[in-house]
């Protein structure tokens, strides 16, 4: 008999970029464990395709068009969803969008604002909303925010992504803190080096294979799959202690 805890009956779980990669992968699993699932991504074809997909582990699933760098359309989007399911029990504010490599003296203010926007305003926006509606249902919830290791590792050349990564720990942590009262934890996750179609373009260059690979005591990229058991149990009641932590998910480079 599997572990009761993990059982996502009865759960609502948000996932914002849902349609692909590690976003994908979590809903996958949350579906699976038995949690409704909503999944927000830009691309309507990729949200259909996704919640297809989802629908097929006999759960309800709501796919939502979402720019979530626009606060409007994260109230808007949030809303619809609630309309659409009733509750949100787990938020993962999982969207985001990558840096282009830059010497920080040549970085200019579109392409930090182009990120921030995204990465940081966009979890901001979407975590907010997730909390003003479990505080104001009662009964506790969990917020989860995906980072990277550009938040703890020295991201040369990509300063606009790590400073959003770096903020979205920062802003978990002081979460957990302050939304400890209500019964909301709150958790960040750290993926390591992914295979995903952000990082596609870096994980099919030869010469970076090769540097980076070795360094990888699992001695593969990870994939949005690997992230859908810590997702089940940061969204279940077994993860109800737990809470303020920065979850590394990278096969052990950050080790080694």
């Amino acid at each position: 008999m599997a572990f009761r805890a993990f059982d996502l009956a009865g759960k609502v779980a948000l996932v914002t970029g849902g349609n692909s990669g590690i976003g994908l992968g979590m809903a996958q699993a949350l579906a699976e464990a038995g949690a409704d699932v909503a999944i927000w991504g830009t691309n309507a074809a990729k949200n259909e395709q996704a919640a297809a997909s989802l629908a097929a582990h006999g759960v309800r699933v709501h796919a939502q068009t979402c720019d979530v760098g626009d606060e409007a359309a994260v109230d808007r989007a949030f809303a619809a969803t609630l309309g659409a399911l009733g509750r949100v029990d787990a938020c993962f504010a999982n969207a985001g969008t990558y840096g282009r490599k830059m010497k920080f003296t040549e970085l200019d203010s579109a392409e930090w604002h182009r990120v921030t926007r995204v990465n940081l305003d966009g979890a901001f926006w979407t975590l907010r909303a997730a909390a003003r509606h479990m505080v104001e249902r009662g009964g506790g919830g969990s917020l989860v925010g995906t980072a990277s290791l550009a938040a703890i590792e020295g991201a040369a050349r990509n300063t606009q992504y790590a400073a959003t990564k770096g903020a979205m720990v920062a802003m978990i942590r002081a979460l957990a803190v302050e939304l400890a009262r209500h019964g909301i934890r709150a958790n960040a996750v750290l993926p390591g080096w992914i295979e995903t179609a952000m990082t596609a373009r870096s994980v099919a260059d030869e010469k970076f294979a090769a540097a980076v690979l070795p360094r990888i005591p699992a001695r593969r990229w990870g994939s949005g799959a690997d992230f859908g058991g810590l997702a089940v149990y940061l969204a279940s009641d077994a993860s109800a202690y737990h809470t303020g932590d920065c979850l590394v998910v990278d096969g052990g480079y950050s080790l080694f």
